[in-house]
């Protein structure tokens, strides 16, 4: 887990599709490296509702406190990977609008952040490597009987094959649309799903008050296609799948 993706690239911003196919965006994104010893990092990794403080701590005052959507309004998505043998915490965060961590103590980083930004146009055939942790569940319907507007539970999948078939379900084939006929949003991109390198991560979660937060976590690597360039540009602007959060759902290309 100690990859530290400072080359990778991710988008964040919608673009209108170009002549010929084409989609284009522009990224902001973030590289912390923080002392994984250090209290404020350490609470990070311990509890996923101060992660994502840590990671909403960059853009205080775009948006009205307690606004219910402020992650999305700002286009703020992050993954993190943790090197246990360098004790680094390497936190990548991803957003519509400019970062800033002057408030991150100056102890917690073990080397200066980084700001990239990223301008890139992507067509069909154009073919990306990527990496992304991502959320994968799926839903129980409510029981029979259940009142009106009970909501299904959501199952983690456990087993790697059960994630090969969780992403399957959200690659796009060419010609196909960018949304699957059970409602699934796809994301713009194919793939050779028996090449992609899937790895089951520790689940994360939060004490009291969220008492029950866990979420269950899995990494995939491999290479895309793009098949339908503004659903792409979709796809790494809002992040798939659910937990989006709490790290989960952030894709990045190279």
């Amino acid at each position: 887990m100690g990859h530290h993706p400072v080359n990778t690239t991710a988008a964040t911003s919608h673009a209108p599709s170009g002549p010929g196919g084409a989609a284009r965006f522009v990224a902001t994104q973030s590289l912390l490296t923080l002392d994984a010893r250090h209290p404020f990092a350490a609470k990070s990794l311990i509890d996923a509702q101060d992660m994502h403080r840590t990671v909403m701590s960059g853009f205080l005052g775009w948006v009205d406190n307690g606004s219910p959507d402020a992650r999305s309004q700002m286009g703020i998505l992050s993954t993190w990977t943790v090197d246990l043998r360098q004790a680094r915490l390497n936190l990548v965060v991803q957003s519509s609008i400019p970062a800033d961590w002057s408030g991150v103590p100056r102890g917690a980083l073990a080397e200066a952040p980084e700001t990239l930004t990223v301008d890139r146009t992507f067509r069909i055939g154009d073919r990306v490597d990527f990496r992304t942790v991502v959320n994968p569940v799926r839903s129980i319907p409510p029981t029979p009987g259940s009142p009106p507007k009970t909501r299904g539970a959501r199952v983690p999948h456990t087993r790697p094959e059960h994630v090969r078939t969780w992403f399957s379900h959200r690659l796009q084939p060419s010609g196909e649309p960018a949304v699957a006929p059970n409602g699934v949003t796809r994301i713009g991109a194919d793939a050779d799903t028996e090449r992609l390198a899937l790895r089951m991560l520790p689940r994360v979660s939060s004490p009291a008050p969220h008492k029950g937060l866990r979420i269950a976590r899995a990494e995939i690597k491999g290479t895309l296609t793009v098949t339908d360039p503004k659903a792409f540009v979709t796809a790494l602007t809002q992040g798939i799948g659910h937990a989006r959060a709490y790290s989960c759902g952030l894709v990045l290309v190279r």
